[in-house]
């Protein structure tokens, strides 16, 4: 199985034509790291999401990256806290790489509904891409859903969307850990 998977990655990562050739995939998992990228943006590891990739950091935006002001306000402690998102990152990124309590049980591959986050400002809502069928699908399991409801996973940092407000629920569902037991075919 875990070769497949690598089969797989190598594969996806090989077909993408914004993927940097210095990419080079794990033997094991399918988790590909870079050797070759500029040192400013730190260390990071792609992982895959059906033929798609998303970008993970774990450091703080270096110096002179382009960003945006994200204001997170979590509803569970009634905290409010401004970041600073680099262009191309996830929501879910952010939060995890600012401390930020949203959780992203799958690690952003879109098959929860833990990052769920609801959009504030209409009008930056509207910038945002409809949502596909997929996202669609988890939002259907989230907790407090409203006509604004995002997954954190799904909202990638762009310049108009600078300043953007998001409230994370004061819950989430999460089936693996709230209890949920599947049943047998």
């Amino acid at each position: 199985m875990l070769r497949q998977a690598a089969r797989l990655a190598k594969r996806s990562v090989a077909t993408q034509p914004s993927v940097p050739a210095s990419i080079r995939c794990a033997a094991v998992e399918s988790v590909c790291s870079t050797s070759g990228r500029p040192s400013e943006v730190g260390p990071s590891v792609y992982s895959t999401r059906y033929l798609g990739l998303r970008w993970h950091t774990g450091s703080a935006p270096a110096p002179g990256t382009e960003c945006i002001d994200v204001i997170f306000h979590d509803q569970k402690d009634g905290s409010v806290k401004t970041v600073q998102v680099p262009l191309g990152q996830s929501l879910l990124e952010a939060a995890h790489n600012n401390d930020i309590d949203l959780e992203g049980a799958c690690e952003g591959s879109l098959a929860c509904s833990t990052c769920h986050v609801v959009v504030e400002d209409q009008e930056k809502f509207d910038i945002l891409p409809e949502a596909d069928d997929d996202e669609n699908d988890m939002l259907d399991l989230a907790f407090a859903l409203t006509d604004t409801s995002r997954l954190g996973c799904q909202i990638i940092a762009a310049k108009e969307l600078d300043g953007l407000k998001v409230r994370i629920p004061s819950a989430t569902r999460n089936f693996a850990v709230d209890g949920y037991v599947p049943k047998p075919h």
